[in-house]
């Protein structure tokens, strides 16, 4: 039978509510815990949600209903799989203007990036439609006479996934809707941040979509209270994890502490190195290094944390960057024009701050800067930073930019290298070989050539190295993090079997 779609109509449908209450087995309900999360406006300080958080009890029931709805929801043809992501994207098309105004009330983003994050997220869930349909299998060779070997691809069962604040809708949807499309039932546990744009709004656009119940479980709650059961529970078979290193490190020792070993997907930290060799196309390199550091106020583990300038142009290359850092417009995110809105909350304001402190304790010279107006800071920028120094060994996380002097090619790419981290790269060259070659050097997952690295595309393969994860995220890698192999051998023909060593031939089941 075929799956008919209900497409959205001319007129914009009635807005979403009862984000208060955890998704459960269908059913929308209060969490067990009396305590409050609040979620809150990071720009107006206005309270949007008072939540009463899910427990570990919560937790428990979340996956028994995943456990449960999974194996009739991976029986269902794949046409009814893509049916679902096709809905998704058809609901998402409808409300686009209500998914923008959440992103910019609940994370902060301004509707440049709310608009860039609609758009990324519908791109997955067009992709996840496609998804169904790739699930193959293979055929392998064999050396046992009438013995037919067989791959079936299948999906792990029940996925676990905790995502961030910073980007919530778009990096739920990347582990949430794939692993759906492959077949597996999902228990999402968003930011404490972000419940509504990174958990119960994708719940509430995969319902309108004609989810079955059960299949997709979301609990909201902190991290601290939820995030060990989340991770231990016998149930899920792979965590999928995006945000911090420390984090993820916890998360690997939790996995592997737990009754089941589980298989993980983790995209941590970041430390982009953003390089300008002597001969780079100085215009694009100082745009492309503005955006690529202070999209979202800098919070985006991809985004530009160190600049490395070849010592022939840093002066010139800094000249003209802080001209174009001053000219950013700063404030209200939901003004069209704002470039730079408010950090998430006052404790990454505070951690910002003590790090602008500590820079200018020990000397450097800042170039851009400004004092906070609530949750807004202003772009700061410092120059000649050495590549050992807080300012330039760890992530930021906002829209603080150390510019770093390298002596040439060599020393550029070793200043890029010298850091724990590996998520993504860039370097700006006027010879594309060059600058190809030299991104194959950095040690790094992603690596781009005259580009920037916060506007990849939704669907390619994220994913770091050292520091920065494990596993690879989009397109034919989420069918690879969400399925599993099984093995299935054949005997057409029966042989005789080998009783001693002196019997055992080659193949020593040749017969």
């Amino acid at each position: 039978m075929g799956v008919l779609l209900q497409m959205p109509t001319t007129s914009s449908p009635r807005p979403y509510d009862g984000f208060e209450k955890q998704f459960i087995n269908g059913a929308w309900r209060p969490g067990r815990v009396p305590r409050l999360l609040k979620d809150t406006n990071p720009y107006t300080g206005e309270i949007l949600l008072e939540i009463p958080s899910a427990d570990q009890t919560d937790v428990d029931e979340a996956y028994r209903s995943a456990a449960q709805a999974q194996p009739v929801w991976s029986k269902m043809l794949p046409l009814r799989r893509a049916a679902v992501m096709q809905g998704m994207a058809a609901a998402m098309q409808a409300r686009r203007a209500e998914i923008v105004s959440w992103l910019v009330r609940e994370s902060g983003s301004t509707c440049l990036k709310a608009e860039m994050e609609w758009e990324s997220t519908h791109a997955v869930a067009l992709e996840s439609a496609s998804i169904p349909h790739r699930m193959e299998g293979r055929v392998l060779p064999g050396d046992v006479p009438g013995k037919e070997c067989r791959v079936y691809r299948k999906p792990v069962g029940v996925v676990g996934v905790i995502s961030p604040w910073n980007w919530p809708l778009h990096l739920s949807a990347r582990s949430v809707l794939p692993a759906l499309a492959c077949g597996n039932s999902v228990v999402l546990k968003p930011a404490s941040d972000t419940p509504v744009t990174g958990g119960t709004l994708l719940a509430k656009l995969l319902e309108e979509a004609g989810l079955p119940p059960g299949v997709l479980n979301v609990v909201l709650g902190a991290g601290g209270d939820l995030g060990d059961a989340f991770v231990t529970h016998p149930i899920p078979r792979v965590i999928s994890f995006t945000g911090s290193t420390a984090v993820g490190k916890r998360i690997a020792k939790l996995s592997a502490e737990s009754p089941i070993l589980k298989r993980l997907e983790l995209e941590l930290g970041g430390n982009t190195p953003f390089v300008v060799l002597a001969d780079a196309p100085l215009d694009h390199a100082v745009e492309a290094a503005v955006f690529g550091k202070f999209l979202h106020q800098g919070q985006i583990c991809m985004a530009i944390n160190r600049i490395i300038v070849d010592d022939s142009i840093y002066d010139q290359f800094l000249d003209r960057f802080v001209e174009r850092v001053r000219s950013l417009k700063v404030g209200d995110p939901d003004r069209p024009d704002t470039m730079i809105g408010p950090l998430i909350n006052s404790s990454q304001l505070e951690r910002l701050q003590k790090r602008i402190r500590g820079a200018r304790d020990a000397g450097l010279q800042q170039v851009v800067g400004g004092e906070p107006r609530g949750l807004v800071l202003p772009p700061h920028v410092f120059r000649d930073v050495s590549n050992d120094h807080d300012l330039a060994r760890e992530e930021l996380f906002g829209p603080v930019a150390p510019v770093i002097r390298a002596h040439g090619e060599e020393d550029a790419l070793a200043l890029a290298n010298a850091t724990q981290y590996g998520l993504s790269s860039a370097v700006f060259t006027s010879d594309l070989d060059r600058g190809a070659l030299f991104a194959t050097r950095i040690e790094a997952g992603m690596a781009h050539v005259n580009d920037q690295p916060v506007l990849d595309l939704p669907n390619n393969p994220f994913g770091g190295e050292k520091n920065s994860g494990i596993g690879r995220f989009g397109g034919t890698w989420a069918i690879e993090a969400f399925t599993t192999d099984q093995w299935v051998t054949v005997q057409h023909t029966p042989h005789r079997y080998p009783f001693s060593a002196r019997e055992v031939t080659a193949p020593w089941a040749g017969g």
